[in-house]
């Protein structure tokens, strides 16, 4: 079957990606995949050729955009850990009407697809390794300009605030009060504010 003539797959792999990010995998459907992409089936499979496939576009979609904006969240810092500690407060105004989901695209996948899918639980992995390795690049950053303690652990500390970043991502979709969810995003910037204090 051609492809529909409206077809742009640059359109159609963000509304994917959208629909993959507030449904998930396993309850995303072939009839919702064509409602949200405006395509039928043929043309679906012939741009895409599986869901899986479609999913796995899709997944690098979001994570490569937030991967952009951590590298240049860090490559742009002055202070590093203060490009963190902002980071984390920025968090604290997420709503959940601004975008398809607060919650991470990311972590929502990994506690769906389980090891009998490797192929697409290996692609989550990786993303969620890349994400760590640019949190301990802003911590070795941090502690080159002496914000934190030469004995301190980057990877343990990037470990602590790739927890801090998705639980409040989390959070986000379950708080109703803004001044709750800001006060924890501040609460956290604060503890990461409080390795600068033990350099």
């Amino acid at each position: 079957m051609p492809r529909d003539p409206s077809y742009d797959r640059e359109a159609a792999l963000q509304s994917a990606m959208n629909l993959f990010w507030v449904k998930g995998y396993n309850a995303t459907s072939l009839k919702d995949l064509e409602a949200a992409l405006k395509m039928r089936p043929g043309s679906i499979y012939a741009a895409f050729q599986s869901k899986e496939a479609l999913f796995h576009e899709a997944l690098d979609l979001y994570a490569g955009r937030m991967e952009a904006e951590l590298a240049a969240t860090i490559a742009n810092a002055a202070s590093p850990l203060g490009a963190l500690r902002g980071y984390l407060v920025s968090l604290g105004g997420l709503e959940p009407c601004e975008k398809p989901s607060t919650a991470c695209m990311l972590v929502k996948s990994l506690l769906e697809i389980q090891t009998d899918n490797p192929v697409l639980r290996g692609a989550v992995l990786a993303h969620l390794e890349k994400v760590r390795q640019h949190l301990t690049q802003a911590f070795v950053n941090a502690q080159a300009a002496g914000e934190i303690p030469a004995d301190a652990d980057p990877d343990r500390l990037a470990q602590r605030m790739q927890t801090y970043v998705f639980g409040l991502k989390i959070q986000a979709q379950r708080e109703t009060d803004p001044v709750a969810m800001q006060r924890l995003a501040d609460d956290l910037s604060q503890e990461i504010a409080g390795l600068a204090r033990a350099a």
